[in-house]
Parts: structure tokens; C-alpha cells; sequence
């Protein structure tokens, strides 16, 4: 990253990410997934500037922070039932973890939304290993915020893109 002081809550934010297996280069990937058939020689390094731009959004870090740290609380049955349960399994009508991802989304426009539902449902990348139940981690935060992340960094960087 460009010589820049990242803010105490962009800093946690990140190490919670590296900390349950998210790197920034899984979701440059995940960018590149999404953009390279709208850009011809659309290069790594543009996808990784656009997703830090959004990682510097305060609404994104706390999304971050509060989606990780129920994950956590689910893996370690701190929560009361029925949530615990429901988050645990990651139930399909429990749509609280897409409304968080939804707030990322939001801050670059609309065409996050087709974004984050494409992305959401063929899940490559890191969003595989984050849906895989066997590994006994709780991701059910997680993986919509890493998809809605890869999402509005898609649409900052399609609205950045000329005519």
C-alpha cells in the first residue's frame, strides 16, 4: 500500500480480516472476477487500488468489525438461542448478514447490487472456502461482507472507468 497512515479502526478492520484467512489479495481476485470481461487489459494492481479506496470507508470498517465479531461470539456458543443456532448454520432466511453487506454496497451506487448478487451466488474464490461448513468456523458475516466488499470496489472502479 501507498505510504499512507491507516486510522486505528481501518487497522483492525484489516487484522480481523487477515486474522479469519482474508487477505486484500483474495478479494483483488475477487474484483478482477467481476471487472475483466468489462476490461480489456483491466491489470491486478487497479482492481487492489479500488479495494483499498473502499477498506478506507469507516461505514465498511464497522461493518467489518461487527460482522466478524458475531461470527466469533457463534463459533464460541456466546450467543443466545435462537440467534446462536441461526448463525451458527447460517440459516437461509436470516438475512441480517446481506443487510450489513448491503451497507457496503451502497456507498458506490447501485451497480454494487448486481455485483454482490453475482458474486454471492457462484461464490469463487476465497467466498468458497469461507461457505465450506467442515472447517468448524463460523462465516455467515463474514463471506457477504468480503463479497459486498469485492462488490463495491467492482463499482468504484466500473464509475471510475471512461466512456
Amino acid at each position: 500500500m501507498e505510504n499512507k497512515k491507516i486510522k486505528p479502526l481501518e487497522q483492525k478492520a484489516r487484522e480481523w480480516l487477515e486474522q479469519r484467512g482474508v487477505t486484500i489479495q483474495h478479494i483483488t481476485e475477487l474484483v478482477y472476477y467481476l471487472q475483466s470481461p468489462y476490461h480489456e487489459n483491466l491489470e491486478m494492481e487497479e482492481c487492489k487500488y479500488n479495494v483499498e479506496r473502499v477498506l478506507e470507508k469507516r461505514e465498511v470498517q464497522n461493518a467489518i468489525l461487527t460482522g466478524i465479531q458475531l461470527d466469533m461470539l457463534a463459533e464460541q456458543k456466546k450467543l443466545e438461542e435462537p440467534l446462536q443456532t441461526t448463525i451458527a448454520i447460517d440459516e437461509s432466511l436470516y438475512g441480517v448478514d446481506e443487510i450489513i453487506a448491503l451497507s457496503i454496497i451502497n456507498v458506490y451506487g447501485s451497480i454494487g447490487f448486481t455485483n454482490y448478487g453475482y458474486i454471492d451466488k457462484q461464490k469463487p474464490g476465497i467466498l468458497k472456502k469461507l461457505n465450506d461448513k467442515s472447517s468448524g468456523e463460523c462465516h455467515t458475516f463474514l463471506d457477504d461482507i468480503v463479497g459486498a466488499i469485492a462488490a463495491a470496489a467492482s463499482s468504484r472502479l466500473a464509475h471510475s472507468q471512461e466512456e
